[in-house]
């Protein structure tokens, strides 16, 4: 890409998209469209093709999506398939028609087997069944980078997708029950320190293991592929390399707010998959790794929580 690239980022105001946005601002780029979803519907076909044919964006960053963590996956199923689907066909038909020179596919950790071997292998995919808790989720999401991989062997096309891990950061959804499980656990922690009590629940045995990037790490990464100039696999796994049991996540987000009471399970909650990390070993081969410990990352994250305005707490 070069500085003067019309870039498109879509969900520019999201955790993902937001983050891309100030990288490339960052590193000095000029033409960036983000369109907010009032100005842009990308679940209707017609409209996305109008702005497309519009403003002729050279390169694509689709960070938009319907997500949510473990509760909102497993009641708002259809939603979730349904409007994944919807934004990611009328995309890639629009890239296409458009002649769009790059577009970087953002997927999820979520489209490998349940109980696929340990670290999650890219070749992995469509190995075994999925975790059934977001199922719609993950079925959309893999036929959005089978959609990139296809176009790419039928036509040539420069599209590709990116496997990320558990992200987390600066402009999460910070939701008690419908976001992932940083934010949420930031949110009700704070409500358990503002009420002033002495324990803390977490969902869940505890026992189960999850890898967490911040997100400024994530568009480090998709801006590195983006500008990379040799070949890059169909979609290739972004993340840590280390994970975190949900408990000993629990501990050290207590740390960064200061909470130094009982942190308990409440076992009536389901785990998900039993473990999930990914092997980032391609990445890591291209020359890319990332920048920010847990720990930094956390701190950032609940400074951003506790001093945005903008936040809906508990």
């Amino acid at each position: 890409m070069n500085k003067n690239s019309r870039i498109l980022i879509l969900g520019g105001r999201g955790l993902v998209g937001s983050a891309m946005k100030r990288k490339l601002e960052a590193e000095g780029y000029t033409a960036i469209l983000a369109p907010t979803r009032d100005e842009l519907d990308l679940t209707n076909q017609n409209k996305v093709d109008q702005y497309f044919s519009e403003h002729k964006p050279e390169v694509v960053f689709d960070a938009a999506a319907k997500v949510g963590g473990i509760h909102a996956n497993n009641t708002y199923r259809a939603d979730f398939i349904y409007q994944n689907l919807a934004i990611q066909n009328n995309l890639f038909k629009a890239c296409f028609e458009n002649d769009v020179e790059k577009f970087l596919f953002l997927g999820s950790s979520c489209i490998y087997p349940k109980l696929a071997p340990q670290p999650l292998k890219e070749e992995s995919l469509l190995t075994g069944p999925l975790e059934p808790t977001n199922e719609p989720y993950a079925i959309a999401k893999i036929a959005g980078l089978k959609l990139a991989e296809n176009f790419k062997r039928q036509y040539g096309k420069n599209y590709f997708s990116v496997m990320p891990t558990n992200i987390y950061g600066v402009n999460d959804n910070f939701h008690p029950e419908n976001s992932h499980v940083i934010p949420g656990m930031i949110n009700r922690m704070q409500k358990t320190l503002d009420e002033g009590k002495a324990t803390f629940e977490i969902w869940g045995t505890g026992t189960v293991k999850r890898e967490f990037l911040f997100v400024d790490d994530l568009a480090d990464a998709c801006f590195f592929l983006l500008n990379y100039e040799g070949e890059i696999p169909y979609w290739i796994n972004v993340g840590t390399g280390t994970d975190i049991t949900i408990k000993e996540l629990a501990q050290e987000v207590a740390k960064a707010m200061d909470f130094n009471g009982d942190i308990i399970c409440n076992t009536d909650y389901p785990d998900g998959t039993p473990r999930k990390l990914l092997d980032c070993s391609k990445i890591n081969s291209l020359g890319w790794t990332p920048k920010t410990s847990l720990k930094d990352g956390l701190a950032k994250t609940v400074e951003y929580f506790r001093t945005s305005e903008n936040i809906r707490r508990y």
